[in-house]
């Protein structure tokens, strides 16, 4: 019970750090932990990892929408989209091998994380707000179907993927992509979730609620920073926290 525990909550303070820094899924993080230490099926972990994103994703949208750091409007367009080309993308995940989906994700966080040391964000709220309403509705659109076949075909990374394309394709600036991130991974993560205990059943509720409550708690805290952290600053944490994670995630698949 304690082992579960200690597991539970490590994997906690990576999935709720990256998920407070980044708007990274807590899957990324967690669902290797739970198999690889406990021996979770894969299914069921995964259905843990998506059940500690919903609300630790939902207090950190919550965090970064009462610092004014959340684009609600084309949250909700991108969401519904991401959602929609997700099942389309899903149909056609048959066609990739299985390990596809883990390496994709490890890859991105690793590399995403020194993007972000290297290259920081530092777009400015007023230089953000230049871009035309009807041209940001257009853009959230056509990234939203993008992210969402990337994540239904290769089956991971949507939090990374929706970072990287709101900070660079998008011109958003890191704490209101961050936060928009977060705000629709809260979503997509409550019906992933809901999706897997339907099909699988209900899973350990031990290690589901350490996993909650762990997820959660670093992921305020690491929103409460973030929110107050200068640009710099905030890019080179975020940077970092990425990095350790793509890094610990590809050495603990390697062993």
């Amino acid at each position: 019970m304690l082992f579960k525990f200690l597991i539970c909550f490590i994997a906690g303070i990576g999935a709720g750090l990256g998920t407070g820094f980044a708007g990274m899924s807590a899957a990324a993080v967690i669902s290797p932990m739970l198999i690889t230490f406990l021996g979770i099926p894969a299914y069921q972990a995964v259905g843990i990892a998506l059940a500690s994103d919903v609300l630790a994703s939902g207090i950190s949208a919550y965090t970064y929408g009462k610092n004014k750091n959340l684009d609600i409007k084309n949250g909700l367009v991108m969401m519904v989209t991401v959602l929609a080309f997700t099942l389309v993308g899903s149909m056609l995940a048959s066609l990739l091998p299985s390990t596809t989906m883990g390496a994709f994700s490890m890859v991105m966080t690793l590399m995403l994380g020194i993007k972000f040391i290297v290259k920081p964000v530092m777009t400015t709220k007023e230089k953000m707000l230049e871009t035309s309403p009807k041209k940001r509705l257009i853009q959230s659109i056509i990234c939203g179907i993008v992210i969402g076949l990337i994540c239904g075909f290769v089956g991971a990374g949507g939090g990374m993927m929706m970072l990287l394309i709101l900070t660079s394709v998008l011109g958003y600036e890191l704490k209101t992509a961050v936060g928009t991130s977060v705000f629709i991974m809260s979503f997509t993560a409550l019906t992933g979730a809901l999706s897997h205990f339907v099909i699988d059943g209900a899973p350990d509720i031990f290690i589901l609620v350490c996993c909650i409550l762990s997820t959660l708690l670093f992921a305020r805290i690491a929103a409460l920073f973030a929110n107050k952290a200068e640009p710099k600053v905030l890019n080179r944490a975020t940077g970092g926290v990425l990095a350790i994670l793509g890094i610990a995630m590809i050495i603990v698949n390697i062993t």
